[in-house]
């Protein structure tokens, strides 16, 4: 076989070159199980007919179709890209990808700044359809209960920097603050030491009530779980403990604490679960559903409050959630927050209790992984909370798809199947044990192999 040389390949391009001609790759086995189900369930004609209303009739280019739209968005959660810039780069860079969101070969891919104006250009609650889709598609394949909820939180930094902030009355940076501070103290042209001495000795320095960030006035300034203070949003998740699926998806401000915000969770996971029965024409959505939306609420310690506990046991639903050690308590004409509690307590000392708690992990902390840190999230690049939440929101049904496609296809990750595939096109290995003797049996030899070349080279010269 002769070798190519580089010289020899150079020619020129045609200026014409046909489709057929260009290169393609097989598509992405997973992308291509999830593209048929979306056909299957008309997910194009749908996102078409709701996203109507933003785009004109017959004037002008055509923009991003909305298929194509929410497509790549989910391509972020299943790729783990937490920009929009990174998701417009990794389809240009990918056959398979394009595959999935149905550009061809001789089309461009839309740049970031499309993707964004089409983001800006639908509603939030456009967002939450898609997501209701999805949660509808979830209930006819058995994937949704809605009786039993587990409620949780976590932060989410926020795209915005904490050195940046002005006060809420005067519109002063940090350090003019700090300046003005001292010269009023009686320091006409301090140093940086004497503002860090005098900035060490106030109180409340960090308040929300007093600074904000000119660009992002919704992020707050908060301490998150690794010990960092930073200006970061909250998110709060709503997930059947039954199937695992994320039943609603809502974001405050992170200085709010989870007394306080998780009946809004609740109500939006109760309006969920409500519509799904009232959206599909199947019988047995009707029968496995809850259509009065949840019955019973698991969360940690931290939702725990006589308020949460009493109001929620008025909405009718059961709370199973953790008790800190608060020591004895007064109640005084309190006797309906006492009830509350006590059965409260007396649930979660059960077995059935004890039980759900322990689930946690499994079916709530599990998505903080999922959502967040593996699928891109943790960090936004967005500002405005109305914005975050549209992202959010179709994050969130791309992992319920995911949810879905684990149950269909074995794996709910494009990464997951492809490690599965390399197991299974692999030879399989031997036992631990087995492949410490090996290695031992191959160590010995060696080393019996290099004792016995000195004594051969002493018989020859013999």
């Amino acid at each position: 076989m002769a070798m190519g040389r580089r010289k020899k390949r150079v020619r020129q391009e045609g200026l014409w070159t046909p489709t057929a001609a260009l290169p393609v790759s097989a598509s992405h086995p997973f992308y291509q199980r999830l593209n048929q189900i979306l056909d299957e369930n008309k997910f194009d004609e749908y996102v078409e007919t709701i996203c109507e209303e933003f785009y004109a009739g017959e004037v002008g280019r055509p923009g991003l179709s909305p298929g194509m739209y929410f497509r790549l968005l989910m391509v972020g959660y299943f790729e783990g890209i937490d920009s929009e810039r990174g998701i417009a780069w990794r389809a240009s860079d990918s056959l398979s990808i394009r595959s999935f969101v149905r550009i061809a070969l001789d089309e461009r891919v839309p740049d970031h700044s499309t993707i964004s104006r089409t983001r800006r250009l639908m509603d939030v609650e456009t967002h939450q359809a898609v997501f209701q889709w999805v949660l509808v598609v979830l209930a006819e394949k058995k994937l949704l209960k809605g009786t039993t909820i587990g409620v949780d939180a976590t932060t989410l930094e926020a795209n915005a920097a904490l050195r940046s902030i002005v006060r809420r009355d005067t519109g002063e940076r940090y350090d003019e603050f700090l300046t003005r501070l001292a010269k009023e103290s009686g320091i006409e042209t301090p140093t940086r030491e004497q503002l860090a001495k005098l900035d060490r000795k106030r109180t409340k320095k960090g308040s929300n009530d007093d600074w904000k960030h000119p660009h992002d006035p919704d992020a707050r300034i908060t301490k998150m779980k690794d010990g960092r203070t930073h200006l970061a949003h909250k998110a709060e998740h709503a997930v059947d403990m039954e199937t695992g699926a994320i039943v609603a998806v809502t974001l405050h401000g992170a200085d709010e604490g989870d007394t306080a915000t998780i009946q809004e969770t609740m109500a939006e996971a109760g309006e969920r679960i409500a519509s799904v029965v009232a959206d599909s024409n199947s019988d047995e959505v009707v029968k496995q559903v809850s259509a009065d939306g949840p019955r019973e609420v698991v969360t940690d310690k931290g939702y725990h409050s006589r308020a949460v506990v009493s109001e929620l046991s008025q909405w009718g639903v059961r709370t199973y959630c953790s008790e800190p050690n608060r020591g004895r308590q007064r109640w005084q004409e309190l006797r309906t927050e006492q009830a509350a509690v006590y059965a409260n307590r007396r649930r979660i000392r059960g077995e059935r209790g004890r039980r759900l708690l322990r689930q946690r992990g499994e079916k709530l902390e599990r998505w903080n992984q999922h959502l967040y840190d593996r699928g891109g999230m943790r960090r936004v690049h967005l500002r405005g909370r109305e914005n975050i939440l549209k992202r959010l929101v179709v994050h969130s049904g791309a992992a319920n798809l995911g949810l879905l496609m684990r149950k269909l296809f074995g794996k709910g990750t494009p990464r997951a199947l492809q490690g599965r595939l390399r197991t299974l096109f692999s030879s399989p290995g031997p036992s631990p044990r087995l492949r410490s003797g090996t290695a031992r049996l191959v160590r010995n030899l060696g080393r019996w192999m290099v004792c016995r070349r000195p004594l051969q080279m002493i018989s020859a010269a013999a």
